[in-house]
């Protein structure tokens, strides 16, 4: 049996306490320790960004980390991107009405991509933004929607229609 190491972490503002095993993924902690199954697994090879969120408000992917390694950190999912009633957040908003998304696997990642990039950068010219997100892969969009959706929340964000896009 293999040894548990107990765990502290901040995930989306609530702190969870938990016994894992060391070889634990964050993102299989996210999705089966916390139920958060908004962090998807695609690669698990790092590659693809799907599985990104936010930790200590820097882009991992949770497929690569380990959840002991998050002990003590504050984690974002993209749980955390909506309102705290649940709606949609700006970025969230963006994405659906600029269509930067179809099958929407790859969604999470890109949005939580873009959530780091606009809590650093209020203004991101579309080079910018491209060359942040070719971290992510995407098979349905061709990365038209996409772009023009963070474009958008940074625009709205900077008018102050905030949302909690962070």
């Amino acid at each position: 049996m293999a040894a548990k190491h107990s765990i502290s972490v901040s995930v989306n503002g609530k702190t969870y306490e938990r016994s894992i095993e060391a070889r634990m993924t964050l993102a299989d902690f996210l999705r089966n320790e916390l139920d958060l199954t908004g962090t998807h697994l695609g690669c698990e090879h790092g590659v693809c960004g799907a599985c990104t969120v936010l930790v200590d408000g820097q882009t991992a992917r949770s497929c690569l980390m380990f959840a002991v390694q998050a002990n003590g950190r504050a984690v974002q999912t993209v749980e955390g991107l909506a309102e705290p009633g649940g709606s949609l957040g700006v970025i969230q908003r963006a994405f659906r009405e600029k269509h930067g998304l179809q099958c929407g696997f790859c969604t999470p990642g890109f949005l939580m991509t873009t959530a780091e990039l606009l809590a650093t950068e209020s203004d991101p010219s579309e080079e910018k933004v491209r060359e942040v997100l070719t971290g992510n892969l995407c098979r349905c969009t061709g990365y038209t929607g996409i772009v023009e959706a963070v474009l958008q929340a940074a625009r709205e964000m900077r008018e102050g229609k905030q949302g909690n896009g962070r």
